[in-house]
């Protein structure tokens, strides 16, 4: 990623700093990231209901509904319980085609007790993400579920 990672995970704690609303701070976190890094064509949630995940926020086109857990990327890594890195979707046995500009994706499945899912990045070029990457959005997975825990 071209701007300072650790910038950005300050800005971003700065942002959902005080807010405890699960989707609340979905929309500004994706609508935060969507806006502050290059090469991404949608940046969003999923949440488990059942056995799929449901459409969350997110920025980008629109995007499918329901996923399968177990299946494509984001059911594959919520299914896993690990951050998923493809550097090109279409060698991903099973892939879902919610957009079909997608060439590359980063999947960070989260879990809590109340609410569980999936932060999903896709960009529109082959081998976007790093290593760094992943770890990037794990963190701010944890910055995410740090904000919607309720502080006893």
């Amino acid at each position: 990623m071209e701007k300072n990672q650790e910038l950005l995970i300050q800005q971003l704690a700065a942002l959902l700093k005080g807010e405890h609303d699960p989707l609340a701070n979905a929309a500004n976190l994706s609508a935060f990231l969507y806006r502050n890094l290059d090469a991404v064509n949608w940046l969003g949630f999923y949440y488990q209901q059942g056995n799929e995940l449901v459409l969350g926020p997110f920025h980008g086109q629109p995007a499918c509904t329901r996923l399968p857990i177990g299946q494509g990327v984001c059911g594959t890594a919520f299914d896993k319980k690990s951050a998923l890195r493809v550097d090109d979707v279409s060698t991903f046995s099973g892939h879902i085609y919610c957009d079909s500009a997608s060439r590359s994706e980063v999947v960070v499945p989260f879990y809590g007790e109340s609410l569980s899912g999936v932060l999903d990045v896709d960009s529109p070029d082959f081998n976007r993400f790093t290593d760094a990457d992943v770890d990037f959005f794990e963190r701010v997975v944890e910055l995410y579920q740090h904000a919607i825990t309720p502080q006893t």
